[in-house]
């Protein structure tokens, strides 16, 4: 007597657990990506609030050591970028400080804002009138220089009377709470 030849494939529960197994990999995948791209354009902010310290720095040479704003009696706030904007001699601290120190030359010409969030917004800058607080609770996008401050972790605080050189940088991430740096 013959005998009949098995028929080899896969059972249905073998396919139905490959499918689950590949569908929890996917499930994973999705769940994470996007705290990963929220971590990655946080990790940017972070590397922009950077570039701000140095062009503090780089003001801070070109004015005897003081930090923009640092005579303010009121909070300032950067204009919307443009050509005009810029070139304004009526144009406050904020505006002048976001066109001169962290754009070139030629994107002032062409009204194009170099100095933009990862997410293709364009940054505000707030001059904190002298020695003011900045505690952002929100994602707006703009970034807070104190004069007269200092950070104790997230938080700015109010800096030594006699050290005018101070100043914190304040921004709210998207993700991660709020960074805060300062010159110390």
């Amino acid at each position: 007597m013959k005998k009949e030849a098995k028929k080899r494939g896969f059972t249905i529960i073998e396919v139905v657990l490959v499918l689950a197994i590949a569908g929890l990999i996917f499930l994973m995948v999705f769940v994470a990506l996007p705290a990963l791209q929220r971590s990655q354009r946080d990790t940017q902010r972070r590397d922009d609030m950077a570039r701000v310290a140095t062009a503090i720095t780089q003001f801070q040479s070109n004015n005897s050591g003081s930090v923009p704003g640092q005579k303010n009696n009121a909070d300032v706030t950067s204009a919307a970028f443009s050509t005009e904007n810029c070139k304004s001699t009526s144009a406050n601290v904020a505006t002048k400080f976001l066109c001169q120190y962290l754009n070139s030359s030629e994107a002032v010409s062409n009204g194009k804002n170099e100095f933009v969030d990862p997410d293709g917004s364009e940054y505000k800058i707030v001059i904190k009138a002298a020695g003011g607080i900045a505690n952002p609770t929100e994602v707006d996008h703009t970034i807070y220089i104190s004069a007269g401050t200092h950070c104790e972790g997230e938080t700015a605080t109010k800096g030594a009377k006699d050290n005018a050189r101070d100043y914190s940088i304040v921004y709210k991430l998207e993700g991660t709470g709020v960074y805060c740096a300062d010159n110390k």
